[in-house]
């Protein structure tokens, strides 16, 4: 779909990745951006500079998906639509009858809202959760299913809502499966945190950071704006109806990743080695060559760049909400 002068909105696009899709859209001709988000994982913060550009706005129907008359009234005059809001894997592990209706009831909702609405193309998040362990590497999107998590099934199922109602409808769409994807704005201090930040905490403790197992578990960790670039592309595409690996193709072991944050934060500390605990996969590596072929996607940031990306993100994140606090602070004894 050609962007020039087109109406989209960004369905948890005040996220990690959907905040970035924002950024990577206003490259573009595009002529309106509306985010829909209800803030529970996403923040403000990340559309400080976006919301800059008029294009951008914030929908003024707030951000449920499990309300489909709310959804519509938000559509309505929308030509794309890119649906990125969903809970997280140890969400969905901890609260599966949540991550039932977000995740699937959810996708549901958005997929019809879109067919009453007369959106022309969908971009849905899926993930790589959906292949579960790797039996095979690396995998194309014809790997079997080998998922046990219920968020990997509920992303199952939101692919297969698309299939169907996308088929049933005349419904343009493309799913993205997401390897590994890490970058700035992601959050580092709630409950639920990738293993890079638990391993950046340690480090900043000084303390020795742990590495469960003996290391040896493989990932294809993906830069969050080459990941929202792939978005955009997915939206830009004549292909249709198919999923899409978004990863680089690389793995790197946990043992790698550490001995680079180690690295790149000039820490003389030690890799401290545990029992290996929950851990939902160990080996998982996707091909490309399909969104390449098909979306024109080729990753730019390699695991250097990217990581010391998210260290410098990080650290003056930390630094403005001290210095907010330091702000508050003095109001408050003033």
């Amino acid at each position: 779909m050609d962007l020039a002068g087109k109406k989209v909105m960004v369905i948890g696009g005040a996220g990690l990745i959907g905040s970035h899709v924002v950024d990577e859209l206003l490259k573009t001709d595009v002529g309106e951006i509306v985010v829909y988000d209800n803030f529970f994982r996403g923040s403000m913060d990340n559309l400080k500079e976006a919301l800059q550009d008029s294009r951008v706005s914030i929908s003024p129907h707030g951000g449920d998906i499990l309300q489909r008359d709310v959804l519509e009234r938000a559509m309505e005059g929308c030509d794309g639509v890119f649906h990125l809001a969903a809970l997280w894997i140890l969400q969905c592990h901890e609260y599966p009858d949540t991550a039932f209706d977000v995740n699937i009831k959810g996708t549901h909702n958005v997929a019809m809202a879109a067919i009453k609405t007369g959106v022309k193309r969908v971009v849905y998040s899926s993930s790589a959760s959906v292949y579960g362990d790797a039996l095979e590497i690396p995998m194309t999107e014809d790997h079997a299913y080998n998922n046990f998590t219920f968020y990997g099934a509920s992303k199952i199922a939101g692919e297969h809502i698309f299939k169907s109602l996308g088929s049933r409808y005349d419904l343009d769409w493309v799913g993205l499966r997401y390897m590994n994807v890490y970058g700035p704005r992601q959050d580092y201090k709630g409950a639920y945190i990738a293993v890079m930040h638990k391993i950046l905490d340690r480090i900043e403790q000084d303390q020795p950071p742990l590495v469960f197992g003996d290391g040896s578990q493989q990932y294809d960790f993906i830069h969050v704006t080459d990941v929202a670039r792939s978005n955009v592309l997915a939206m830009q595409a004549d292909a249709t109806g198919e999923n899409y690996n978004v990863g680089r193709g690389i793995g790197t072991s946990i043992k790698e990743l550490t001995e680079l944050l180690l690295e790149l934060t000039d820490s003389d500390q030690q890799i401290q080695y545990e029992p290996a605990g929950l851990t939902f996969v160990t080996n998982r590596i996707g091909c490309p060559k399909k969104a390449t072929a098909d979306l024109g996607f080729e990753w730019t940031i390699d695991l250097e760049e990217g990581m010391r990306s998210l260290i410098e993100w990080r650290n003056a994140d930390r630094e403005a909400l001290e210095a907010k606090k330091l702000a508050v602070g003095g109001v408050e004894s003033a």
